[in-house]
């Protein structure tokens, strides 16, 4: 959702996070998003710790991790559901306070959860424009809005949807994360995060959101999917990010890891299998295991 002019991330000092293209603080070569040293805990439970993370423009980022290792934790930390209890958070260059999904939307991060949260009892026009409708006089522009939901599916080459005034409902699993990324698009995000996107799709359905996935990364925005699959994993993403007990055990570009190496750290924390030009890919000490 967007917000009035009023709303918005918050820089760390004072004022307003910049959101949009062009922001003078951004560099070619900096990354969109950077996490430093992000902790978050809840009472006595240290869900996250010294999370340093950055999330390039233009690259899918594959975060993963076994069942507890903070990966659900860290995303709706991003997308402002919670309040990190350390570290800083920073959005184009700006270090920013997101108190809440609004902010973090109106700065240029969606967030496409397992559920989609789409209206299956709407079509598929309402549910991309829920919340943003277009309005003439009063009245709802329902030319302009169906223009708008069909060049945006158009321009990402979804080519399974016939009907775009067909009730969501009666869509399969991969036309739904479909139009539910087709969403965020349309709301200029910079950044959409994707929640375990191939869960429980079929082979072709998952074709379709893993060619759905390369072509954000193709238009610049940059990906962050959240994923047990790690054929999946292997085929769409640029770098990988382990987590293990809630803190980020390994980074580094996709092709210093495979399959094992990844195993290895989702279990483990550690692994003496990752490759690199210069050795292994970079890994953190975690805990016990490291």
């Amino acid at each position: 959702m967007t917000g009035s002019p009023g709303d918005g991330a918050r820089p760390a000092h004072a004022g307003r996070a910049p959101s949009g293209a062009g922001q003078e603080a951004a560099t070619i070569d900096q990354p969109l998003l950077q996490l430093r040293d992000i902790g978050k805990s809840f009472g006595p439970v240290q869900a996250l710790s010294g999370v340093d993370l950055d999330i390039p423009a233009g690259q899918v980022t594959a975060l993963v991790g076994d069942n507890g290792a903070g990966k659900s934790t860290l995303i709706k930390t991003i997308a402002g559901i919670w309040e990190p209890t350390g570290g800083q958070v920073v959005w184009r260059g700006r270090p920013v306070h997101f108190r809440s999904p609004r902010d973090a939307t109106a700065a240029g991060i969606a967030t496409v959860y397992q559920d989609l949260a789409l209206c299956d009892n709407l079509d598929i026009v309402q549910n991309m424009l829920l919340g943003h409708e277009v309005r003439r006089h009063l009245l709802l522009d329902e030319v302009t809005m169906e223009q708008t939901a069909k060049q945006t599916l158009k321009d990402l080459r979804v080519v399974t949807v016939r009907n775009i005034r067909q009730p969501v409902g009666s869509l399969s699993g991969g036309q739904r994360q479909s139009v539910a990324v087709a969403k965020a698009v349309m709301l200029e995000a910079q950044l959409v995060i994707m929640d375990e996107p191939t869960a429980a799709l079929g082979v072709s359905q998952t074709e379709l959101v893993l060619d759905l996935i390369k072509r954000l990364s193709e238009r610049g925005i940059a990906v962050l999917v959240v994923s047990h699959n790690l054929t999946d994993v292997f085929q769409v993403a640029d770098r990988l990010a382990v987590l293990y007990l809630g803190q980020l055990v390994s980074v580094g570009p996709i092709s210093d890891y495979d399959t094992a190496s990844a195993v290895d750290l989702m279990t483990s924390g550690v692994s003496h299998r990752t490759r690199g030009e210069n050795g292994p890919a970079r890994t953190l000490d975690s805990g016990p295991e490291g």
